[in-house]
């Protein structure tokens, strides 16, 4: 496991230590799945490191590392590839662990990477197909701990919902001071500027980008990530709320720390399936 490090200062009375995870991408197929589903596993765990089995040790020696050593795993989503068997077997046993506290991400819902459109309707029609899941809130979820309020919130798509800062607002009225965890970071503009020139990458993965920092994207990406007026004003507050105290992100698989405001840092932990994780102690 590739640990690195992070503090932050909210005024505890005794130190919370979490370990961030994000991004595992387990790419398991068995006899269980078609040839179609057998096969892009096959790509899938090529392009992810090249072996199922060493990626789905670094996420038991990440789970093993917190179960010792910290308060909480807090997993960022893409805990899967694709939707199959065996992944969805080994996601609801993670989740499931009394230390474990997951937010889904896009990679969850997907059936066949890439083989369509994905949305809200998508994401449903694949959280039916698992039958319900993986047996734990994936879209909201939130969980006290030492006297932080760990809260996570679906916007795998580049989007929140009007519902999701409902909820949110009704978290920071418990009075706490928040860790906020979703899977796609928010638009800051040294990550963004970070991104463009060393991912070689047409876009940034970013939710809230405005209209000239969409300018370099395709169409496509564009389209897909351009914020609609629920997830601004999610963004606006999530910036302005004092009792959210950091925000916890993946998505892009490499690690970066930045401030979303003068006091809110954003962390962007690296790719579970290359045993990156982020040990966050909060003061």
């Amino acid at each position: 496991m590739n640990l690195i490090k992070s503090t932050i200062h909210v005024g505890l009375e005794r130190p919370v230590k979490l370990l961030h995870v994000t991004d595992s991408h387990l790419p398991l197929t068995d006899g269980r799945d078609d040839e179609r589903k057998q096969a892009l596993g096959a790509r899938r765990s090529e392009s992810v490191g090249g072996d199922g089995r060493r990626i789905t040790e670094y996420l038991d020696e990440q789970i093993a590392y917190a179960e010792q050593n910290c308060d909480l795993l807090v997993h960022t989503g893409d805990l899967i590839d694709f939707l199959s068997a065996p992944n969805v077997e080994k996601a609801r046993e993670v989740v499931r662990h009394e230390k474990v506290f997951f937010i889904a991400g896009n990679h969850d819902f997907s059936r066949y990477v890439g083989e369509a459109w994905e949305d809200a309707a998508y994401r449903m029609n694949s959280y039916m197909e698992m039958g319900g899941g993986f047996g734990v809130p994936m879209f909201f979820n939130s969980r006290v701990v030492g006297g932080v309020n760990v809260v996570g919130v679906d916007n795998g798509y580049y989007r929140f919902e009007d519902w999701q800062i409902w909820r949110l607002k009704k978290e920071i009225e418990k009075g706490l001071p928040i860790i906020l965890a979703f899977h796609d970071p928010l638009f800051e503009q040294s990550l963004y500027d970070y991104h463009m020139q060393n991912a070689g990458s047409e876009c940034t993965y970013l939710v809230g980008c405005d209209e000239e920092h969409l300018l370099p994207y395709s169409e496509f990406r564009a389209v897909q990530q351009r914020p609609d007026e629920a997830t601004l004003r999610m963004v606006e507050l999530i910036r302005s709320e004092p009792l959210i105290k950091a925000v916890l992100t993946g998505h892009l698989h490499f690690n970066f720390e930045s401030m979303l405001t003068e006091t809110l840092p954003q962390f962007v932990t690296g790719a579970g399936y290359q045993g990156d994780a982020r040990e966050l102690t909060i003061i």
